[in-house]
């Protein structure tokens, strides 16, 4: 349980607010009852799940008929996020019902905490647990129109492509990713996939230049990924997957796999995460399948290339990325 879910958590244990039926935003474990949850990030959603919650990836608003009285939402260091969900979570209560909202002081909780109580007025706040609690009543004030918006998807830069706050790099193509990009073959073919696929970048590039791709599979563990992923990629070889790869299997065997693999958790880089989807993309490839790679040159993955590959090298190292291929 993260220290702003403690805070949450303490903030009715204390009485300061009064449990009713309510549903949580980026909802995690803790000693809540009765909640209808909402957890997008896969792994998140699977423990959720196991543990017997009501959880689904998206609540939508136009389908809750009655409104809740309370909801609850735990703030990310993403400051479009919050908004975004700020919103989404004034859309979901009845008129008079509260919004609590919980984060981490050094995720910038208290700088959001005044924002919301200039747009809103607060009914009360509390610290605790370096994380800040505070919490608003839905009545006349609306949320910004700014606010709104970032709830849906949005235009990446002047481009074509479409995403939305709370998907790695969102609202740019990030540098990663062009360098991975720009080292790919073009005589791709057969059941390609592409890992961590995001809003989609490397996959559409991957489908424009390789004719001979008869199936992509777009996979990622962020669900509003996958909803951008799906905008973005209208070609009938795309097929699309929410999946947390590495506790997951691989929804087929491939001749090659793209993959720009996430390595944050929370505030510091976790390499964990990256060698979960190098192990799984080595038992996903057929024999002498090709897998692409690119990832900040800082985090250990060599080791693992050479130990789940028949070979692999180097195609690009630019001080800050390096881009691998792996041979199975």
């Amino acid at each position: 349980m993260s220290q702003a879910g403690r805070a949450l958590a303490h903030a009715f244990a204390t009485g300061a607010l009064a449990p009713e039926r309510a549903f949580f935003l980026r909802a995690e474990l803790g000693p809540f009852r009765d909640i209808d949850a909402e957890q997008s990030f896969r792994p998140e959603f699977l423990r959720l799940q196991a543990a017997g919650w009501n959880v689904v990836p998206r609540l939508d608003p136009d389908s809750n008929t009655g409104g809740y009285r309370l909801g609850q939402l735990l703030l990310t260091k993403h400051k479009e996020e919050n908004f975004a969900n700020i919103a989404r979570g004034w859309a979901l209560l009845a008129e008079g019902g509260v919004l609590a909202c919980a984060g981490s002081n050094d995720d910038g909780a208290a700088s959001l905490e005044k924002q919301v109580a200039k747009v809103f007025g607060l009914e009360g706040q509390l610290s605790k647990f370096h994380s800040r609690v505070f919490w608003l009543r839905r009545g006349a004030a609306r949320p910004p129109d700014y606010w709104r918006g970032l709830a849906g998807l949005q235009p990446v830069g002047q481009g074509p492509w479409l995403s939305q706050p709370g998907i790695f790099s969102w609202d740019h193509v990030d540098d990663g990713s062009a360098l991975l990009a720009a080292h790919l073959p073009l005589d791709l073919d057969g059941t390609v996939a592409d890992f961590g696929a995001g809003w989609g970048y490397l996959s559409q590039l991957v489908l424009q230049r390789s004719r001979g791709i008869a199936r992509l599979d777009v996979i990622d563990a962020e669900h509003r990924a996958i909803e951008a992923a799906r905008a973005n990629l209208k070609d009938d070889r795309a097929r699309f997957h929410w999946l947390a790869l590495g506790t997951e299997p691989a929804p087929a065997t491939y001749d090659a796999i793209v993959c720009n693999p996430p390595f944050h958790a929370g505030r510091a880089a976790e390499p964990g995460l990256g060698q979960g989807m190098i192990e799984a993309a080595s038992k996903a490839l057929r024999p002498g399948g090709r897998f692409f790679m690119v990832a900040n040159r800082g985090l250990p993955y060599e080791p693992q290339l050479r130990e789940h590959f028949a070979s692999f090298e180097t195609l690009a190292d630019n001080n800050k990325f390096r881009v691998s291929l792996a041979i199975r």
